[in-house]
């Protein structure tokens, strides 16, 4: 099995921390602006500490992870599932 959990963790704040996507800080005309679909250099930086906090927390201190089993079939001969007496 695989941890998917630090992967699941990292694009979900990529895509939620994205300047100008949902959220950005510092804004172009107030500190915080919604849906404005613009950026700039210090709230690069400032989305960029975020996420890197953010990604140090969830991973290192709580510990998220997420194990996704593959199927994994099993191809037996009748030699082996016949009992040998």
């Amino acid at each position: 099995m695989s941890d998917w959990g630090p992967v699941f963790v990292a694009v979900v704040l990529f895509i939620l921390l994205t300047p100008g996507l949902l959220i950005q800080v510092p804004g172009r005309s107030r500190f915080v602006e919604f849906g404005n679909f613009q950026t700039s250099g210090a709230s690069i930086l400032v989305h960029t500490i975020l996420y890197f906090a953010l990604v140090c927390i969830f991973i290192l201190a709580v510990g998220v992870h997420v194990y996704i089993a593959a199927q994994k079939r099993e191809i037996r001969t009748s030699l082996m599932e016949s009992e040998t007496w």
